[in-house]
């Protein structure tokens, strides 16, 4: 099916008392523009969650999102309680001995910044945790998927409805491309009538042949079509079809640039700024298309 560049997929996970949230949003790009924020705890897994995200996004402005919520309050911060109290009294002894008086609470801050009373644990990340990351990475993958698919059977319905109408246009062009020819036959006529010069009708017939031969649009109506059937082909194959789309897409403006070239009568080239119109929103909406 085809998928949307644009996305937003939330996945979740439970690791004891923790709760792991990953937040996945996608734009339309070129290339895969991957850029991840996650808590520093989780630096370790980086690479493990780049290459997971790189394989199921594939393409697109893509901002990631990890938090981590503990429903235990927790600090890395740890007070050395016998050292603490081993602090406290040897220094309440030694203002006791040189005729001090020193309340206890007054001693607290002090005793706070001696070495080693207070230092910080660095906390590691376990297999089991690294594991829940991981699924919550992959729960966010699989509902950005599911919105992506959403998002782009809605461009692919109005990307064929917009082929049809280039084709629909197409058709309308045929009555006038018929008128158009007598047109200009008649046209010919009247000017060498004016002229009031002899000529050879066989060989105005032949020029006319040629002239008429080279606005002829019939070739660039039939490439078109073709164009338009291999569109729909290409739509209708899994994934990953949006540059293939693109290219189309150009291979469709030539041929409608070139029919207005050589339409040389009004009703056709009102038709043909109509398909033009039809296409640039094509092209618009195939940026969009993984």
């Amino acid at each position: 099916m085809v998928k949307s560049m644009t996305g937003f997929g939330k996945g979740e996970a439970q690791w004891q008392e923790k709760k792991i949230t990953v937040e996945i949003r996608t734009l339309n790009s070129k290339q895969l523009d991957l850029n991840l924020r996650l808590p520093a705890l989780y630096r370790a897994s980086e690479f493990e969650v780049r290459s997971m995200l790189s394989r199921r996004v594939q393409r697109g402005k893509t901002d990631v999102f990890i938090t981590v919520e503990s429903q235990t309050v927790q600090t890395p911060a740890r007070i050395n309680r016998e050292l603490f109290r081993e602090y406290l009294h040897q220094l309440s002894d030694t203002l006791t001995y040189s005729g001090i008086d020193a309340a206890y609470d007054a001693l607290v801050p002090v005793v706070m910044r001696m070495p080693e009373v207070v230092s910080s644990e660095t906390e590691s990340l376990s297999e089991e945790e690294q594991k829940s990351l991981l699924v919550a990475v992959e729960r966010a993958c699989d509902a950005l998927d599911a919105f992506r698919q959403q998002e782009g059977a809605i461009l692919i319905a109005d990307l064929l409805n917009r082929i049809d109408l280039i084709e629909q246009y197409k058709e309308e062009v045929v009555p006038f491309e018929e008128q158009r020819c007598e047109t200009i036959r008649r046209r010919i006529l009247d000017h060498l009538a004016q002229l009031n010069v002899e000529v050879d009708s066989n060989r105005l017939e032949q020029e006319m042949i040629f002239y008429l031969e080279k606005l002829d649009i019939t070739e660039e109506k039939v490439r078109l079509k073709n164009h338009c059937n291999y569109f729909r082909e290409v739509a209708a194959e899994e994934e990953g079809v949006g540059r293939k789309l693109g290219f189309i897409a150009q291979e469709l403006g030539r041929e409608i640039n070139t029919m207005g070239s050589k339409a040389n009568e009004t009703n056709i080239q009102i038709l043909v700024v109509k398909m033009k119109d039809e296409l640039e929103k094509i092209k618009e909406q195939v940026l969009n298309i993984l």
